[in-house]
């Protein structure tokens, strides 16, 4: 199973639709908040869920705040980070993607990717496909997917120019 994860978009969507090209077709995308209104067309690029939170920039969205779901064999904790305070640092979101048992924590907010392993748990934030903060600056995501022995892999990709 490959799972595009992405977030902090706002509103601006070319940049997906460049990752979905180099990526080829996804079993299904996660979207880590900031989308500004692209829902729907969202949902209609994606051949398969879609499993999408609001951000702090959402307003008047019926989107959740956070979600959590299982994939594979993995529960997975979505949000955007803000309620966590991601832009201090990762404590908080680690502390509470631990207590909800879950093996993997997605978030976006900060606009710089990341995966990190605690043990059982991966802390991941695929970074801006629109406004990178990273050095270098370059739009950023995660490929996500699920080998046959059922263990979870990540791949932090950058659009090039």
């Amino acid at each position: 199973m490959r799972v595009l994860v992405v977030s902090d978009t706002h509103g601006h969507l070319e940049n997906l639709e460049r990752a979905l090209e180099e990526t080829g077709p996804v079993d299904a995308l996660m979207h880590c908040g900031d989308i500004e209104g692209q829902e729907e067309r969202i949902r209609r690029m994606i051949d398969g869920p879609c499993y999408m939170v609001a951000g702090n920039n959402d307003w008047g969205t019926e989107l959740r705040r956070e979600l959590v779901f299982t994939l594979d064999d993995y529960r997975i904790f979505v949000t955007h980070g803000t309620a966590y305070g991601v832009s201090l640092g990762t404590e908080r979101i680690l502390d509470e993607a631990l207590s909800r048992g879950v093996q993997i924590a997605a978030f976006g907010h900060t606009h710089r990717p990341v995966v990190e392993q605690y043990n059982n748990l991966y802390l991941i934030n695929p970074g801006s496909l629109c406004y990178p903060r990273q050095l270098g600056r370059k739009p950023s995501y995660i490929m996500m997917e699920f080998d046959r022995d059922h263990e979870v892999h990540f791949k932090i990709c950058y659009l090039e120019g």
